[in-house]
């Protein structure tokens, strides 16, 4: 869908690499612009043959170029790169690409119609702007993080970056958007992605329901505290989801197990002092689950159980989408978009691995 698309990638670690590895899965031609050191990320956390997990997990089909843009000669380049492309994405501080030279009115120059994206922390301008932070921190300033806590009100420390993924999401629906306006229009467009901004605009129903009710936890049937729309322990101590909240989902819970006389606690709370919840929570506990992953599968209740990551790979539903698979060279990759089928896919790039071939094209 995006063949013919010309991306320059400045970014470097999750946020937006994520949203680049998303846009070459559909066929747009990412340059991937790294400072000489190479992107951060190939040097973060657990490597697998010296390169960053990170890294691998999100710069497949991608190629390479190592420039410092400090160095005249090198900032030349990277503005005839801009110059052949429709797309430019950077993460850095606010202020940074411009002082580079690289800034979007700088580019506009060489190329009029460029859809420009910028990704940060808090936006381009404001009090917080030239501030560093990390995910943690965006979502515990947005109040997403107030929403996943334990059941002695303390914010759990999530294991997934949330954060810079929704702002990959983010900045991916704007270029998208800007090229559609340039077919439009003929004109190029900046966007400036705050990832805190994109986290607050998740609780649109939290901000509404906390205005009428003083309740910030959302809407209340969904938040855990009724009996139909809940997690639950297995006998194992395995996790099992049920949502069943529309009134057919619910019966068909109840008469598989033959209690009718639950039907009408459907939207009852999770509290001790509910004899109904009392007594699904000791259901749930007298089996395996597995046996609750099976029964999840043959009565149409809106259950499912909560797997863990090692168990994704063999699941039947992921199996038959092919979403994880072993790479021709030699470690595991998820699809970014299920529904299409992969075409012939490239490695992540070695820093600078493209380089000859990318100042032969733009030299021609």
């Amino acid at each position: 869908m995006l063949k013919g698309v010309k991306v320059i990638d400045f970014t470097n670690y999750l946020p937006g690499p994520y949203a680049t590895l998303r846009l070459a899965e559909l066929g747009a031609e990412i340059i991937k612009v790294e400072p000489p050191s190479g992107d951060p990320a190939r040097n973060t956390g657990i490597s697998k043959a010296g390169t960053g997990l990170v890294f691998l997990a999100n710069n497949r089909q991608k190629n390479s170029i190592a420039l410092n843009l400090k160095e005249k000669e090198d900032l030349e380049i990277a503005l005839k790169l801009i110059a052949t492309a429709d797309v430019v994405l950077e993460s850095f501080r606010p202020g940074v690409m411009e002082k580079l030279g690289l800034g979007y009115e700088a580019v506009r120059k060489v190329k009029y119609d460029i859809v420009y994206c910028s990704i940060s922390g808090y936006g381009q301008t404001g009090s917080l702007s030239k501030l560093g932070n990390h995910d943690l921190n965006y979502m515990a300033l947005s109040g997403v993080l107030a929403q996943l806590k334990d059941n002695l009100g303390k914010p759990i420390h999530p294991s997934i970056t949330m954060a810079d993924y929704l702002g990959g999401f983010a900045a991916n629906e704007r270029i998208l958007a800007g090229l559609v306006s340039r077919f439009l229009t003929g004109q190029g467009s900046y966007h400036s992605i705050s990832i805190t901004d994109q986290l607050v605009s998740l609780l649109g129903n939290h901000v509404m329901v906390e205005k009428e009710t003083g309740e910030g936890t959302g809407i209340n049937v969904l938040n855990g505290s009724i009996i139909s729309y809940a997690i639950y322990e297995s006998m194992e101590g395995r996790y099992i989801s049920l949502g069943a909240l529309e009134p057919k989902f619910w019966q068909n819970f109840c008469m598989a197990h033959g209690r009718e006389d639950w039907i009408e606690a459907h939207f009852s709370k999770t509290a001790e002092s509910n004899p109904v919840f009392q007594e699904v929570t000791a259901l749930f506990k007298s089996k395996s689950f597995y046996e609750w992953t099976e029964f999840a599968q043959k009565v149409d209740c809106c259950m499912a159980p909560v797997l863990e990551v090692g168990e994704l790979n063999e699941n039947p539903y992921f199996k038959e989408k092919e979403l994880i698979f072993a790479s021709s060279w030699g470690d595991y990759q998820v699809k970014m978009h299920s529904d299409l089928e992969l075409q012939s896919m490239a490695a992540p790039p070695k820093k600078d691995e493209h380089k000859d071939e990318i100042l032969n094209n733009i030299l021609i």
